[in-house]
């Protein structure tokens, strides 16, 4: 049975939430330069990817897309988006039903887990 996420208020009416133990906990430690991916369960249709990377390291993460890690030294447009530690804030992400979710590191392995938490 997956754990759905509950978002309360705090006393000052504020959203916050702590996250209940997760039921639906995925880990590896992906290698340097190998696409590594995740299928998202179809037990709900909506969730919240809780991203935890391995503290010094740097991961590029990709929806239903290869992951990959910029080529050059100019913005250009990227279906990869760069998460790891030290990005708290991009770390949590909306995914759905059967997505599948890429990682990649460019310079060596990198443990790292997803928390997948239900919500309706």
């Amino acid at each position: 049975m997956s754990t759905l996420l509950s978002i309360g208020r705090d006393v000052q009416g504020y959203e916050m939430y702590a996250t209940p133990v997760c039921k639906d906990i995925f880990s590896a430690t992906i290698a340097a330069t190998t696409d590594t991916t995740l299928t998202v369960p179809s037990n709900f249709q909506n969730w919240i990817a809780v991203i935890t990377v391995e503290p010094s390291k740097t991961v590029w993460f990709a929806l239903n897309t290869a992951a990959a890690a910029p080529a050059g030294a100019t913005f250009a447009s990227s279906s990869s988006e760069l998460i790891g530690y030290g990005f708290p804030l991009n770390n949590s992400k909306k995914v759905n039903a059967g997505d599948v979710l890429h990682f990649f590191s460019e310079t060596g392995t990198a443990n790292m887990s997803v928390a997948l938490y239900a919500i309706s």
